[in-house]
């Protein structure tokens, strides 16, 4: 093998898509939809700035533990190369230190794994320091367990202390106890960053604007809806992961003054656990918020798929509760695949929502007639559930999905009753903002001047956050 082998994947490189379809221990193959991964792993790639000559889906029956990838596979794989001139493979799962090498060897082509492709997107996306800092410490925790590769500069060794010398530490130590500084001085540096965001997060609470955080999976049109509800200009792109850094505008709601609206992260399905703890900081954000919107994306067959992954790390963060029933899921998912969208007459128990949980179905403009007949079919047997079915494109519905995130703010309330000071401006100002005032008189004087006597109806979270001003 070429000791040169480029370690940066180049852009516009030819690009050849491999999925490892694992057959499980009993002959059955994975629930995964194979060409919905295919077209989400090209999607990948192509946010690289790839091109993307063929993909194709190899069954595992016996994971090799040097290769993942038996010979005859390896040898089809490499024809598959030489027909489409590909310079790069990407193999759309988890590959080990030993396994990308031995590839790497037999192919004589570079060879990147799911994890690796998705911190190259993160890393030419993230824009702010945070962002940078969380990418590059994802980055080297994966890099830490890959540096047994074949490059002959890891086998020097430098000299040793004291009176005999001795071996001296290896290249390959020497390398890893530099990453492991360099991963201390970022994990200080971001629980810097975490407390300051605390510290927000702790001001907002006591400001008088609620907070709608918007969720989904990848490319569900979230910044595409969060430009259409503020007027920002959020990067909105039918790329995967085409922002990273969460942003947050303020937004007009009927019937309260305003409210803050969160655009995160994008979801997906086996994100790196590297990326999921260097962006538990930013993630958080969304357990402080009073709404979640979760827009899904409708026009994709895989929705239901996408949404449990949505649901699972919700779970992670504490926003949901961890009861989703993995095998009636999964026939729902085959239920839904028979009719093409979701057949919801025999809902299952699910997560139970920590916080209230706004379902928003997006890119209905991308719907045949029939498709959403069958969705509006499905909504009808959704109790207790609140499903909204926007376009963010074309802003149908979105009018719609403000009210009910409006009365699901206010959903609960009771009227309390409060004598204020006239000159205590922001406990007054959190209730007209963050209540309903159904009543205010004149109640006397005290200590601190003239008092007020305000009725206002509030939710027992905005009650809680009246009483800690």
């Amino acid at each position: 093998m070429n000791d040169e082998l480029m370690d940066e994947v180049t852009r516009g490189a030819r690009a050849l898509v491999v999925y490892p379809q694992m057959r499980g221990p009993r002959g059955q193959m994975s629930d995964l939809d194979v060409d919905a991964r295919l077209e989400e792993a090209k999607g990948l790639a192509l946010a690289i700035g790839l091109e993307v000559v063929e993909a194709m889906a190899i069954v595992i029956r016996e994971p090799r533990a040097a290769t993942l990838f038996g010979e005859g596979q390896i040898q089809n794989i490499s024809v598959a190369c030489t027909l489409n001139e590909a310079e790069l493979i990407i193999v759309d799962g988890s590959l080990t230190a030993i396994q990308q090498r031995n590839l790497e060897e037999k192919l004589k082509r570079k060879v990147i794994d799911r994890t690796g492709l998705i911190l190259e997107i993160f890393g030419e996306r993230a824009a702010t320091a945070e962002g940078r800092l969380q990418v590059e410490l994802a980055h080297l925790d994966y890099q830490a367990g890959r540096l047994v590769r074949s490059w002959t500069h890891l086998e020097r060794q430098r000299g040793g202390f004291g009176f005999l010398g001795g071996p001296g530490e290896t290249q390959i130590e020497a390398d890893r106890r530099l990453i492991r500084d360099r991963m201390a001085k970022i994990r200080r540096e971001l629980e810097q960053v975490r407390r300051t965001r605390g510290l927000h997060r702790d001001r907002r609470e006591k400001a008088p604007w609620p907070i709608v955080a918007l969720v989904g999976y990848t490319n569900a049109g979230k910044s595409t809806l969060f430009n259409r509800l503020t007027g920002a200009e959020v990067m909105a792109e039918d790329l995967l992961f085409a922002t990273l850094d969460p942003t947050m505008r303020a937004v007009r709601l009927p019937g309260l003054e305003k409210a803050i609206l969160s655009d995160t992260v994008g979801f997906i399905s086996d994100l790196p656990t590297q990326l999921v703890a260097a962006f538990r900081a930013t993630l958080e954000e969304v357990t402080a918020a009073d709404v979640i919107v979760h827009v899904r994306d409708m026009a994709n067959p895989d929705t239901e798929a996408q949404k449990r992954q949505v649901l699972d790390i919700l779970a992670d963060l504490g926003v949901m509760e961890p009861k989703i029933d993995e095998r009636a899921l999964r026939r729902k998912e085959q239920d839904d695949r028979v009719i093409g969208w979701g057949r919801d007459d025999e809902e299952e128990e699910g997560p139970a929502p920590l916080i209230p949980i706004i379902e928003v179905w997006n890119k209905w403009d991308l719907l045949d007639p029939e498709q959403i007949e069958a969705l509006r079919e499905a909504m009808s047997h959704r109790d207790g559930e609140t499903i909204i079915p926007v376009s963010a494109l074309t802003g149908e519905g979105c009018e719609n999905m403000l009210a009910v995130v409006s009365r699901t703010l206010t959903l609960g309330s009771k009227v309390y009753s409060f004598v204020i000071p006239a000159a205590d401006g922001q406990r007054l100002a959190f209730l007209h903002a963050r209540g309903e005032v159904v009543a205010e008189e004149d109640a006397g004087e005290g200590e601190e001047g003239p008092l007020l006597r305000i009725q206002a109806r509030l939710s027992e979270r905005e009650l809680g956050r009246f009483t800690s001003l």
